[in-house]
């Protein structure tokens, strides 16, 4: 059994990821910003917690994720503004890191996007440029932690149904579902051979499992 803590609990993949995690066991701690979405987190088998990670600092954040195991964060501002979407993706994640790091959760999973990279080619003009460079900002932090850290880059997110099986480094837009999203972050948290890693996927022919040991 393993307790983790996830931001951004009551997203379309963390309310996916929640029963998974408890169905095997685990302790799961959901992060939601509006109490209203407190008893939907709870059916899936998490604890609710309420709290505005936008605007908690990290001596809030570091009590806040104290005496959990993994860290997973799932978090994000969801299209708002440019100010919101840096304020979220970006100084939010980071200083999440860092309290990770100062109450000795050693395991963190940031759910990127599968182009963060330093040569994205977002145009500064275009309205994604912001989450791009947040998440891009968010990742290059984690990636310089001391942490046991595993990046994860999902392609274009569907609704369809879970299919168990994923590739690595896909063409194009690398379309998944959001219930496989759901079941690599889960493995991704048992699985050692994640750690250290960043790792772009899309839907695909190989298990999970198999994928992500490499």
């Amino acid at each position: 059994m393993a307790r983790v803590l996830i931001f951004g609990g009551h997203g379309k993949v963390a309310l996916l990821l929640e029963p998974l995690l408890a169905a095997r066991g685990d302790e799961v701690t959901a992060v939601v910003r509006n109490p209203d979405h407190a008893d939907e987190v709870a059916a899936t088998g998490a604890t609710p917690q309420v709290a505005d990670i936008e605007h908690l600092d990290t001596d809030e954040l570091t009590e806040l994720v104290r005496g959990h195991d993994a860290i997973v964060w799932s978090a994000g501002a969801g299209g708002g503004s440019r100010e919101r979407t840096y304020a979220v993706d970006r100084d939010a994640a980071i200083r999440s890191i860092d309290a990770a790091a100062r109450a000795g959760v050693s395991r963190y999973v940031m759910v990127s996007w599968i182009g963060s990279s330093s040569d994205h080619g977002i145009d500064p003009e275009d309205p994604f440029y912001a989450y791009a460079d947040a998440k891009l900002a968010a990742d290059e932090h984690l990636r310089a932690s001391d942490l046991r850290w595993t990046v994860l880059g999902p392609g274009a997110l569907t609704l369809d149904e879970r299919t168990g099986l994923i590739t690595t480094d896909p063409e194009g837009r690398g379309e998944v579902a959001r219930a496989d999203v759901a079941a690599v972050i889960a493995e991704t948290l048992v699985e050692d051979a994640t750690a250290g890693r960043t790792i772009r996927f899309g839907a695909g022919a190989t298990p999970i499992a198999e994928e992500l040991r490499g």
